[in-house]
C-alpha cells in the first residue's frame, strides 16, 4: 500500500513526534509532584535512560509509548501498513532494547516500573496511578 503523504509531509509529520515531555510523562510527572514524591529525568547514565528516577526508592519508571514500543494486546498498537517489513524491524530492535535496558537496572539493583500509554487513559489513569504510587512507596524502609 503506498503512503498517502509525500516525502515532505511525511517527513514533517514524523519530526513532530515528542520524545520528551509527552502528555503520559507529563501526567505521571504531575501526579507524582503533587503527593511529594521527587525524582530526576533521564538520566543517561542509567540504561534506557528512565523517564524518571526515584533515587530515594531506588526506583526507574519507563513510560512507555503503545505504539513505539510494540504493545502487545494493546488496541492502540497496530504496525503500519505501509513500509510494514522496516516498522517490524524498528519495533522488534525496540522492544529488545527495552528488555536488555531492564534487566540490566535489575541486575544493579534498581526496581523497574513500566507505565503504558494505554494505561493512562481514562477510565483507567487512577487507579494506574494511585497503583504505580503503591509500588513506589512499598519499598521503603522507615
Amino acid at each position: 500500500m503506498a503512503d498517502v503523504h509525500d516525502r515532505g509531509v511525511r517527513s514533517y509529520n514524523m519530526s513532530q513526534i515528542k520524545s520528551k515531555d509527552t502528555k503520559p510523562e507529563l501526567i505521571v510527572r504531575s501526579f507524582l509532584h503533587a503527593r511529594g514524591v521527587r525524582y530526576r529525568l533521564f538520566s543517561k547514565d542509567l540504561p534506557g535512560k528512565p523517564d524518571l528516577i526515584l533515587k530515594k526508592y531506588q526506583t526507574v519508571v519507563f513510560i512507555h509509548g503503545c505504539f513505539w514500543h510494540a504493545h502487545e494486546g494493546c488496541k492502540y498498537f497496530s504496525i503500519p501498513k505501509t513500509n510494514t517489513g522496516w516498522w517490524l524491524s524498528k519495533l522488534s530492535k525496540n522492544k529488545k532494547r527495552d528488555e536488555r535496558a531492564i534487566k540490566e537496572l535489575k541486575n544493579a539493583g534498581w526496581k523497574v516500573i513500566v507505565i503504558w500509554e494505554c494505561e493512562l487513559r481514562e477510565p483507567l489513569r487512577t487507579k494506574t496511578l494511585d497503583c504505580l504510587l503503591d509500588e513506589i512507596r512499598s519499598q521503603v524502609e522507615y
